[in-house]
């Protein structure tokens, strides 16, 4: 497992993403834990509106978040989306936190990050709620999930906090992050810039990018692995698993974690075996012949 710096924290490149554990027991939610652990993983991904906050539940009464061994574990989540609109209000955000530390039965959150961004968003408000958790101990750092580079500016005039995180979707064959700076001044759909150069701003400012949906096709939108829309990435993908006597996903996974913004890459996967599949791509290190093999196999244009 490849490890970054992430403020004071050594992270694991790979974090397991805790979206879909709200059916899954306690014994079954150890042993996905367990796993990934055993596979050098020491990074766990929540949030607030993931089943109702059932997900957090199911996680703090499945593991002991009190013992000694809870500084080994990062623990992140998210707050910010209420129900049908988003809330960056100071009750909100300290409302939405120490729900989840009850939730989690844990006395600290590692990293909170605001989930997407509010339109009415006032930073003063922002800053005052993150002040308060700070102070309270509830909180060591902060983050967003979703947001611009103007978006963490706004909010950064007015924190004490750096936001050292911003939580985006990307994968191989959702790759807007990176496809406009390749076709920069070109007149075609992939030239047209997106994200508002995200990718570039996070790595001068030392925010780490965490890859969503690392299999997805689009926002939800089912694998790209095995889809037969997708036979001529798949083909390679089956190649190259080959070649490093890995699985797919764990080459899906080194196309990202490749990337020198020392990216992480959040797993939704609640299957122990697939857990482990994926890490294998954590060490990997693909050419750049084989990168860029893979960007174009996906349906993009290098010129």
């Amino acid at each position: 497992m490849k490890y970054i710096k992430l403020a004071d924290y050594n992270a694991s490149d790979i974090i397991l993403g805790c979206m879909r554990i709200r059916d899954k027991t306690s014994k079954e939610i150890q042993e996905l834990v367990e796993t990934a652990i055993s596979c050098g993983i020491n990074f766990f991904d929540h949030a607030d509106i993931y089943s109702g906050g059932i997900c957090e539940e199911n996680f703090g009464n499945a593991i002991n978040l009190k013992s000694a061994e809870r500084e080994k574990m990062i623990i992140q989540t998210k707050c910010g989306i209420s129900k049908g609109y988003f809330d960056f209000s100071k009750e909100h955000i300290i409302e939405a936190a120490t729900g989840s530390l009850k939730r989690l039965k844990t006395d600290y959150i590692d990293i909170l990050l605001l989930h997407r961004p509010d339109p009415l968003v006032e930073p003063q408000e922002v800053a005052e709620a993150f002040r308060y958790l700070k102070e309270k101990g509830y909180v060591k750092h902060f983050g967003v999930s979703n947001h611009t580079p103007y978006q963490i500016q706004l909010l950064e005039k007015y924190t004490d906090e750096k936001l050292i995180v911003n939580q985006l979707q990307l994968s191989i064959v959702h790759s807007k992050l990176i496809d406009s700076s390749i076709c920069l001044n070109m007149n075609n759909e992939q030239s047209v810039n997106r994200d508002s150069g995200v990718l570039d701003f996070c790595r001068l400012n030392d925010i780490t990018i965490q890859a969503w949906s690392p299999f997805q096709k689009g926002f939800f939108g089912g694998v790209f692995i095995d889809d037969k829309e997708y036979s001529k990435l798949n083909t390679l993908l089956a190649d190259l698993a080959k070649q490093y006597n890995v699985s797919k996903e764990a080459i899906a996974v080194s196309w990202i974690t490749r990337h020198p913004a020392d990216m992480q890459v959040v797993l939704g996967t609640t299957n122990p075996e697939r857990v482990k599949k994926c890490c294998d791509g954590s060490e990997i290190r693909l050419t750049r012949k084989e990168w860029s093999d893979l960007y174009k196999a996906a349906g993009n244009i290098i010129p």
